[in-house]
Parts: C-alpha cells; sequence; structure tokens
C-alpha cells in the first residue's frame, strides 16, 4: 500500500483526493496539511511515500519546502500538484527535487498513473514538459522563462505573491542585498524597468 500525504490550503482539495482514493486498493490516503510547517511535522513520523503538494502553501513557498524536505527526507516521493503554469514551474520543480508535476485539472486516473510512477522510483511530467526538459539546448528559446534560474524565478514569484525584500530574504535564508540583486537580474533577463511590469509579467500566465 503506497502511503500518500496531501498537502493543500483548500480544504475542497484535500477532501476531494481523499474520497478520490478511498476505496483504492494501492494507495491510502494517511492524512491531510495545509501548513509547511504541518507537513514537516508529520514527515517526522515516518509513514509516507508519497506527498502531493500545492506550491502555494501559507506559510513557505513550494521550492523552498521542496528543498528541505529533499535534504532532510530524501526517500520521500513528492508530486506538486498545482494551478500555476507548468511551462513556468514544472522544470523549476524537478530541479529542486521533486519528481513529478500534476496540474489540478488533471482527472483521477493520471492522478494514480502519477502516483504510482513516482512511488517506483520514476518521473511524472506531461507529453509537453518531457519535449521540454530534452529539447535541444543549441535551438534559440522563445520563452523568456527559460532565461531564469530557479532561484531568480523562487524570487520572482514570491514578489508576485506581494513579499517585501526582508520577508523573501528570511523565507529563502538569504540577505535582503541578494533579493535587491536578484530584483535587478529579473528585470534585465525580462526586459522591464519597473517591479509594477515585473510582477505584470511575472503574473502572465498566472
Amino acid at each position: 500500500m503506497i502511503r500518500v500525504l496531501i498537502a493543500d490550503h483548500q480544504p475542497i482539495v484535500n477532501y476531494g483526493i481523499r474520497m478520490l482514493f478511498d476505496n483504492s486498493n494501492d494507495i491510502k490516503i494517511v492524512s491531510t496539511v495545509d501548513t509547511a510547517k504541518q507537513l514537516i511535522n508529520y514527515l517526522k513520523k515516518g509513514s509516507v511515500d508519497v506527498v502531493l503538494m500545492s506550491m502555494d502553501l501559507p506559510d513557505m513557498n513550494g521550492i523552498t519546502i521542496l528543498r528541505k524536505i529533499k535534504k532532510n527526507y530524501n526517500n520521500v516521493r513528492i508530486i506538486i500538484f498545482s494551478a500555476q503554469p507548468e511551462n513556468i514551474y514544472g522544470a523549476s520543480v524537478l530541479r529542486s527535487g521533486a519528481s513529478g508535476f500534476l496540474s489540478k485539472t488533471a482527472t483521477t486516473n493520471t492522478i494514480k498513473k502519477a502516483i504510482l510512477k513516482v512511488y517506483k522510483g520514476g518521473m511524472y511530467v506531461t507529453n509537453a514538459m518531457a519535449q521540454k526538459l530534452t529539447f535541444d539546448k543549441n535551438k534559440e528559446e522563445t520563452d523568456i522563462y527559460q532565461k531564469l534560474s530557479t532561484r531568480e524565478i523562487e524570487v520572482l514569484k514570491l514578489i508576485c505573491n506581494g513579499k517585501k525584500n526582508n520577508e523573501i530574504a528570511e523565507e529563502l535564508n538569504i540577505n535582503p542585498k541578494t533579493v535587491s540583486t536578484y530584483k535587478s537580474r529579473l528585470m534585465t533577463k525580462l526586459n522591464v524597468t519597473n517591479l509594477i511590469s515585473l510582477i505584470d509579467l511575472g503574473r502572465l500566465k498566472n
């Protein structure tokens, strides 16, 4: 029996996924949590195989949580279950340690397929993301978000969520001056000249 923990701040998502697998013979939803703190505390019990996790828990951003889990609970497989655009965040979460990325529009069969695959040590992504990950690196990229590093995408997401420099610095455990440096890099790479334009561009595909 595969033990799955759901981490999502939306009660209807937690309830819905639990009900989907209520009568499953091979997948058991062991519990649901709605904050990163609750998630980490549950993992300390050591009774989870797969975490189905939102990118948008209220107390910590998804990429930071991923790094913490992979550092301390490397045997736990993580599937990001998100309404965020895969083409922006998919590659970043995979680089940060996720074993898969699922849209919240995914079917029950797709969710089950993803859980089974990552439990067996595989990685679950859509065909589009698989093609993107294996795309010829020498071909010119047309997506501006491909210019950004994982950390830059992480900072951009926090900026778009209304976080101030000191809040971003505290969450990512970096110096506030470093946050300012990342902002400058983001503006240069995304070809904008002010914070409002940066936020608008960051939210463009959300």
